[in-house]
Order: C-alpha cells, then sequence, then structure tokens
C-alpha cells in the first residue's frame, strides 16, 4: 500500500498551534509522530512518502504565500505520486483549556473509504492512548480532505492547548505514531478481507 503522510503545518512559516504553557509547536509534534510512522509503516511493508508543507492545494487560499513553496503542493504531490491512501497529522486547539481528545477527520460519513481509514485510525489512538473519544466528522473544506484523489484523513491527536493532551503529545508521540500505523494496516487488511 502507498500511504502518503502530511504532517501539518511548516517547520519554517507555520508553526500551527502553540502551547501557552510550554511553547510546544503543532508543527513539530506533528514532523515526530509523521516520521515515525512513516518508519513503522514502511517495517510493515508499506511504501510512504511524507510532505510537511504550508502549500496545501492548487488554489488561491491553499497556497503558501513564501516564495520557496511555489512548487507542487501537498495535496498535488499526493495525487501525483498515486498515493492510495493520505493521512494528515495535527494537534488541535481551542481557548477553552478542558477541550481535550482525539478526532479523526474524512470528506464525507457516508460509509466510504475515508470514512473507514477514519475510523481504524481514530479506534487504534483512542485504544492505545486513552484519550477522550470526539469521533470520527466530517469536514469538506479541509484542503488535504477535499484535494485529494484518494481516501484521506486529517488526524487531531489531541489539544495542544490542554495540560493532560500536552503531556501526551510530548512523551508519548512514539505511541502516537505506533497508534496511526496499526489504524492504517487495519485498513488494509479490511480492504483485503
Amino acid at each position: 500500500m502507498k500511504v502518503f503522510l502530511n504532517p501539518g503545518h511548516d517547520l519554517d512559516y507555520d508553526s500551527g498551534a502553540v502551547s501557552p504553557r510550554s511553547g510546544l509547536r503543532e508543527c513539530e509534534v506533528a514532523a515526530h509522530v509523521g516520521a515515525l510512522v512513516k518508519h513503522y509503516l514502511e517495517a510493515a511493508g508499506c511504501t510512504c512518502e511524507l510532505m510537511q508543507s504550508d502549500n496545501l492545494a492548487p488554489t488561491g487560499e491553499g497556497r503558501s504565500a513564501y516564495a520557496d513553496r511555489q512548487g507542487l503542493t501537498v495535496t498535488e504531490t499526493a495525487n501525483d505520486w498515486d498515493a492510495d491512501i493520505f493521512v494528515s497529522i495535527h494537534c488541535n486547539s481551542a481557548e477553552a483549556e478542558d477541550a481535550c481528545g482525539t478526532e479523526t477527520f474524512a470528506y464525507a460519513l457516508d460509509g466510504g473509504e475515508g470514512e473507514k481509514l477514519a475510523t481504524c485510525i481514530q479506534d487504534q489512538i483512542v485504544d492505545a492512548l486513552n484519550t477522550v473519544d470526539r469521533g470520527v466528522k466530517t469536514n469538506p473544506k479541509l484542503f488535504v480532505l477535499r484535494y485529494t484523489a484518494m481516501p484521506a484523513v486529517l488526524v487531531e491527536l489531541g489539544f495542544i492547548s490542554n495540560e493532560s493532551d500536552e503531556e501526551l503529545l510530548t512523551n508519548r508521540q512514539d505511541d502516537f505514531a505506533r497508534a496511526i500505523a496499526r489504524g492504517v494496516t487495519d485498513y488494509e487488511q479490511m480492504l483485503m478481507a
């Protein structure tokens, strides 16, 4: 299976959410977890491509504002590579410090492949890390879901703005990565059944 991994945001230009307590940056958590997922999936026999960039989609709003990010967008690269699935990795944030948990987005909740992939990954993360299960949700406005030609999901690991979730995001990145990889291989097994 060809898996395109997209750690969210951009290490140079777009930090994503930042912890108000520690300064932990979403882009760094996503980059580290993404690299670990790639390692585990390749060990399981998958072929992986990883791209972290704020240049997401071939639209005015989806393109990066930075000159050195004007090549192919994340979604164009995934489509050109002919990935079987697409996984974008993020951390959530909210003004309410008690907001916590894991949620995974698909383009639609219609019983399709994106929803199935999202459910596999969501279940593995919640089971492995005992995070609050915020469920599988739909958001067709997300560039990485709207402009990909394969089943695609966006995983919100936990809330970087919540003290307990931040501790997990800091100290259990390997566990998050293993759970995502297991979710992908669960999905692959489902396809072969």
